[in-house]
């Protein structure tokens, strides 16, 4: 559906479908109905994945044996006692060297308070000062998303210019957030998502922009789905001033999967 709406690709993420060893066969099946642009690394445990630091380096593998360019991977997590695997990211020194072998971008992922805890935020390098100075020190690049940092702040905007002026943003989760409540389609939530994308458009972002949703925003009938992804498409071709392409044609922009 998201191939015959005009997406470019898609983003996939790692869950218990690629269990075992035939990962790599699973995702070239999907990869020859769409093209797959982007792999976000599993954030629960899947058989055969390994702990956290194995999740990371398998990702790369499949990603380079795979020919996609870019994944993605949340930074540890103190509530969950994610310690060992924080002590680990700081050993490395390069990120695109030692883990994605110069042939796949490495980029991390800035993440969501919890509004149950009061706006707490249980993940390391949860200020953005931080973890701009972990991602230069280390050359590791980054995927934003607009409803982890909107749920910290509502007009996001702001810190958005903060992680963007860093020169190390490779791709955009884009969604709304409200009433403690993520991924939801634009405009059902709060966040100021237009004027996010005709900032992207006037300061001339030419990275990945994903449209990653929750499932329960959408219907259940197969055509409505594709109703809705058709709704969201139009919307962003007409704020960053693409031009929606027919049925068939290439169009800008991801879905995640």
């Amino acid at each position: 559906m998201a191939r015959d709406v005009g997406f470019d690709g898609m983003e996939v993420i790692i869950n218990h479908d690629y269990a075992g060893s035939q990962h790599l066969e699973h995702l070239q099946e999907l990869q020859s109905i769409f093209p797959v642009h982007s792999i976000h690394a599993p954030f629960f445990d899947v058989d055969g994945w390994g702990n956290k630091m194995d999740q990371l380096k398998r990702c790369a593998e499949l990603a380079l044996n795979a020919e996609v360019p870019l994944i993605n991977f949340h930074p540890p997590n103190w509530l969950f006692f994610e310690f060992k695997f924080w002590r680990w990211l700081k050993t490395i020194k390069d990120f695109q060297s030692e883990i994605g072998q110069d042939g796949v971008l490495i980029t991390i992922e800035n993440m969501p308070c919890l509004p149950q805890f009061i706006k707490i935020n249980p993940y390391m390098m949860a200020k953005v000062d931080s973890m701009v100075r972990f991602m230069e020190e280390r050359n590791l690049y980054m995927t934003f998303d607009t409803a982890h940092c909107g749920s910290m702040h509502t007009d996001f905007l702001g810190e958005f210019h903060q992680f963007y002026d860093s020169g190390r943003m490779r791709n955009i989760h884009f969604s709304d957030y409200g009433n403690g409540q993520e991924h939801l389609l634009p405009g059902r939530g709060a966040l100021p998502l237009t004027r996010f994308l005709n900032h992207l458009r006037e300061t001339g972002y030419n990275h990945s922009l994903v449209l990653e949703l929750s499932p329960h925003e959408f219907p259940k009938e197969p055509e409505m789905i594709e109703a809705t992804l058709i709704e969201v498409f139009e919307y962003l071709c007409q704020e960053t001033r693409h031009p929606s392409p027919r049925r068939g044609e290439t169009g800008r922009g991801e879905t995640a999967g």
